[in-house]
């Protein structure tokens, strides 16, 4: 032992302090910095000399920089940072399209239903007034109009999120390809078990808690670690890294496997994505992938896209559900509005042209809203006197022209009857009006006409229906068009001059029959037939408030889940930042510490040097 061994140890305390000066200089450095984790620097006493009478210190060591990192809080951390991620989007989202439905008092769709039926009121009080039938038309267009731009706002949100959802895969990606270099610079830092790259490690998981914020991932990143004689808080995890998206792996140490996204499989450009292995084989995930910002992207715009189905649009998702509802609500409203207006007499009768309705088709099965029963077809003289009356029947079998198995459509409505009772042959309505179905195989279409066989008569017909929805459901003279809620409109004849359009049945002045049935058709119940087998039986309006209701519900429940979800992550972000964050205050009093025992040891060998000036003396 020397005093030369001595101005050693002080040396060491002088570089350890002076490296702890420097590690709480950067701990307050990165003070705002939310995601940096404090680090301390270990220190331990170095080797001593094994003297007699016993062992004599040499200083200090530093023998690593740790970062205070609790890897189970930091898990929690991520996963409530992804809850929060997904609540965000969604209540955000739900937000606007809440704005698309106000219904509030004078305003909304709701207004619009109420219009139009006390039009109709209006119109059966003076079923000859063009003023009235004026104002009917202008009605029907303002609700249709409405109606279209609720349905366009919604799908351009949905658009709109589909978009978005590249742009953020994109960026998965981009974090994907840092987070294997990161693996690579940590794995050449680390070479030495005593090395630790504290702040490539914070870059790190920074990067993963960005991930987080867009999808749900797991992590494996070797066997934990606790050190809890440096700190109790202190459990990280080893060397090892790998990172699964969906039980398929994205990041494997230093190797990356992007997530591949693609629209060209589908007429609506919606998005699927899919993971791309080591040998460029890919396997589509869109229906794996949860929680954060794309988990609620694709839980609203929808995961589930058959390209032969639905146009390409997805057939499942909250906002997907709305633009069917809204589809289902036009659809049917369309049917029963024309399936009572069938009931007033024309001199000629024909439907929409009904795609893939071939003549040997079942008419059961080619439409849902289409019943079994009877419906019939009702011929007026000039003076609005019934003169025949014919009864048609639909059952399971019935097609619109094939009597291979079952009278059709065309078959019963140009058969040879006694329609009027009068046991005479030549005066019934197949003497004066013909059936006739013509399917086009170019455009997959077909269209029904009851056509007048002597425009001389002055006949008119009409159907009246017994349950069946027939004139409803194919469009047989209707009044309005469109077969959802993007299309539905007044038909062109009456837009262009309204006082074509009728009130009554029998075509006597005044007449209302139908404006009545029309007024009270707001008060009856019909079968709404949802996508995904689910039926509704409701008002006109009420199950348009079921469209609003659910959509008001569906904000809510995201308001509700969002204030949960920032509550949580701020508890837990409070936690993290407890044991990780830097205290300023703390830091400074450590400055303080260090300070003084830089002091110290710089006594230390200033003694020294007093000492070996005074040993020096005594040679000379």
């Amino acid at each position: 032992m020397s005093l030369f061994s001595t101005l050693n140890t002080g040396v060491s305390g002088l570089k350890a302090h002076e490296l702890a000066i420097a590690t709480t200089g950067h701990n307050i450095s990165n003070a705002n910095n939310d995601y940096y984790t404090r680090q301390r620097v270990v220190m331990h006493a170095s080797e001593p000399f094994h003297i007699t009478p016993g062992d004599v210190g040499t200083g200090v060591r530093v023998t690593t920089i740790v970062r205070i990192h609790d890897e189970f809080v930091y898990t929690r951390l991520k996963d409530s940072s992804n809850s929060l991620s997904y609540d965000t989007f969604n209540k955000k989202s739900l937000e606007e399209i809440a704005k698309y439905f106000p219904d509030l008092e004078g305003v909304g769709l709701g207004v619009d239903i109420e219009n139009y039926f006390a039009s109709w009121n209006d119109l059966a009080s003076n079923p000859d007034d063009a003023a009235q039938k004026i104002a009917l038309v202008q009605n029907s267009v303002t609700l249709s109009n409405n109606l279209r731009e609720s349905r366009t706002h919604v799908r351009a949100l949905q658009d709109s999120i589909n978009e978005q959802l590249k742009t953020n895969v994109d960026e998965i990606n981009r974090i994907g390809e840092q987070l294997a270099e990161l693996n690579k610079d940590i794995g050449r830092v680390e070479v030495l078990d005593t090395n630790r790259a504290n702040d490539l490690r914070d870059q790190r998981d920074n990067l993963e808690l960005t991930l987080a914020e867009l999808v749900n991932v797991s992590v494996f990143k070797g066997d934990m670690v606790t050190e809890n004689h440096v700190d109790p808080n202190l459990t990280d995890q080893g060397s090892g890294y790998h990172m699964n998206i969906a039980g398929h792996s994205f990041v494997d140490g230093f190797t990356f496997h992007p997530l591949v996204i693609n629209n060209t499989d589908n007429a609506s450009s919606y998005y699927s994505i899919y993971s791309k292995s080591q040998d460029s084989s890919t396997i589509e995930i869109t229906e794996k992938l949860t929680g954060g910002k794309i988990g609620a992207m694709l839980d609203l715009r929808g995961r589930n896209i058959d390209p032969a189905t639905n146009s390409g649009f997805p057939v499942d998702g909250v906002l997907q559900g709305y633009v069917d509802d809204l589809d289902v609500f036009a659809k049917t409203f369309v049917e029963q509005t024309n399936n009572i207006y069938a009931r007033s007499a024309q001199e000629r009768m024909s439907s929409f042209s009904n795609v893939d309705l071939e003549d040997n088709a079942s008419l059961i099965n080619y439409s849902e809203s289409l019943s079994k029963g009877t419906f019939d077809v009702v011929m007026y003289d000039k003076q609005g006197n019934e003169v025949g009356r014919k009864t048609i029947d639909i059952n399971s079998l019935t097609t619109m022209n094939d009597s291979t198995v079952s009278p059709s459509i065309v078959s019963q409505f140009n058969a040879n009857s006694d329609d009027n009772g009068d046991n005479n042959s030549l005066n019934d309505i197949d003497d004066y009006f013909n059936a006739v179905y013509s399917y086009d195989d170019v455009s997959n279409s077909g269209i029904l006409a009851f056509d007048s066989l002597d425009s001389l008569s002055g006949y008119t017909i009409a159907i009246e229906d017994n349950g069946t929805n027939f004139a409803g459901a194919i469009g047989l003279s209707p009044f309005l068009q469109g077969d959802d809620a993007s299309n539905m409109d007044v038909i062109l004849k009456y837009k262009e001059d309204p006082s074509k359009m009728n009130a009554y049945s029998a075509p006597i002045a005044g007449n209302n029959d139908v404006a009545n049935d029309m007024v009270q058709m707001q008060y009856e119940k019909f079968d709404f037939y949802r996508i995904g087998n689910s039926e509704v039986t409701e008002s006109i309006e009420g199950f348009y408030r079921f469209i609003t209701t659910q959509i008001a519900t569906d904000g809510e429940s995201a308001n509700r889940n969002y204030e949960t979800s920032t509550a949580l992550f701020n508890t837990i972000n409070s936690e993290f930042q407890s044991i990780s964050g830097v205290n300023v205050d703390e830091e400074l009093t450590d400055l303080m510490r260090f300070q003084a025992g830089y002091g110290a040891n710089a006594k230390v060998i200033t003694t020294i040097d007093q000492m070996l000036d005074t040993l020096l003396g005594l040679k000379q």
